[in-house]
């Protein structure tokens, strides 16, 4: 729906693939959307150490891909 902006640009790719030092963004004309606000309400900020967050306004950074190690989640790689 082209509400994202990686480094400025309109991102429209689920999978698109970030390099480190990649800023992601919610478009100017996006953030007011309830989809978008809703979304972001209450929700943990800078939970994980390679990425940051400025809930203020709607950007993030990837800085730097995660080793096994910093993943909390538990993923089944094998599968």
């Amino acid at each position: 729906h082209k509400h994202i902006t990686v480094n400025g640009e309109v991102v429209n790719i689920p999978s698109y693939s970030l390099n480190a030092g990649d800023v992601v963004a919610v478009r100017e004309r996006s953030k007011t959307l309830e989809a978008i606000t809703d979304s972001v309400a209450g929700r943990k900020i800078n939970k994980y150490n390679w990425l940051e967050w400025d809930a203020n306004n709607l950007t993030g950074k990837f800085l730097n891909y995660p080793t096994r190690d910093e993943i909390p989640e538990n993923i089944k790689e094998n599968l």
